[in-house]
């Protein structure tokens, strides 16, 4: 029996994995990787897909974007009980990859993830390094999610990039990467509305903050092309945490340029932190954004904290 399993999902990126997957698998056989293979058909079936195969394999490899492998770490997590994880390979197919660019070497702003090529050769020469992972738990209304904890390998945030996470479900399909995102913020511009919130980080006392976008985040980079936290380390025990304060239309569209570069960190109208643990608490409902998914429809609660070294991950 195969010691790795594939997980793809044929919908990710648009199509892009359906048009490459044929190509993915004749490129796995090719490189002499013997692995079984199983195809996802529904939301969140990767999560369950990947638990199970914890108690089986050795590797599950993850083809497809930044939600695949979200519920594929996931999945991971809840088999490892929170303890270190079988190895995750990435066959980056998504619309955004953005948890393929921490992978070493480390995408540079404005540069482009490594492609399936190059990852199957990661995956043929095995190196694996353990990243830190997110933890979630808040209240909710009823969904399609379940209560218990929600994982993220790069980030997680409320606000304006929550909404427009939310609004990038409704994006045309003809649109594709940078430009989706886009398009997703100018719906947000049209109808967002700026919560309030407590926050408290680690052990400090909690402060009030109407916020346009809270951020917290393993990785560095959001949506593609958004590098929120650009010095975050995925390996150095701690949260990177960005905090907009209370913005309209006008300074969120000047400061949106400066995200894309990274160079948006000394502004005067947000707050960085490092953190191992926060709790977020608002009287209006939240929604929350992580990896690009939508763990967290409507909360009024959040507890974010950091699982050091955690997940295997093949480098």
């Amino acid at each position: 029996m195969p010691s790795i399993l594939v997980i793809y999902n044929p919908i990710a990126g648009r199509g892009r994995v359906k048009k490459h997957w044929p190509e993915v698998q004749q490129g796995l056989i090719d490189a002499g990787i013997e692995f079984d293979v199983t195809a996802t058909s529904a939301p969140l079936e990767a999560v369950t897909l990947a638990e199970k195969a914890a108690t089986k394999y050795s590797t599950v490899i993850a083809v497809g974007g930044d939600g695949t492998v979200h519920e594929v770490v996931n999945g991971l997590l809840r088999a490892s009980r929170e303890g270190e994880t079988i190895t995750l390979g990435v066959v980056p197919l998504g619309n955004g990859d953005d948890f393929a660019k921490m992978i070493p070497p480390q995408t540079t702003i404005g540069g482009k993830v490594f492609d399936w090529q190059v990852a199957i050769e990661k995956i043929t020469e095995g190196q694996t390094k353990l990243f830190d992972v997110g933890r979630m738990s808040g209240n909710q209304l009823p969904s399609k999610q379940d209560n218990k904890p929600q994982y993220f390998m790069n980030g997680m945030d409320i606000g304006f990039g929550a909404q427009a996470a939310l609004n990038f479900t409704k994006v045309p399909s003809f649109l594709t990467g940078i430009a989706a995102y886009l398009a997703a913020i100018l719906k947000t511009l049209i109808d967002y509305r700026i919560p309030n919130v407590s926050i408290q980080i680690d052990d400090q006392k909690a402060f009030e903050q109407s916020t346009t976008m809270t951020a917290i985040t393993n990785g560095r980079c959001f949506g593609s092309g958004f590098w929120v936290c650009p010095e975050a380390q995925v390996d150095d025990g701690l949260l990177d945490m960005m905090v907009t304060q209370s913005v309209g239309r006008l300074k969120i569209l000047r400061l949106i340029p400066k995200i894309m570069k990274g160079t948006h960190v000394n502004e005067p109208i947000l707050q960085n932190y490092r953190a191992r643990r926060v709790v977020i608490k608002s009287q209006q409902f939240l929604v929350v954004e992580a990896d690009g998914e939508i763990p967290y429809p409507q909360t009024r609660y959040l507890e974010v904290q950091i699982l050091d070294k955690k997940l295997r991950v093949i480098v």
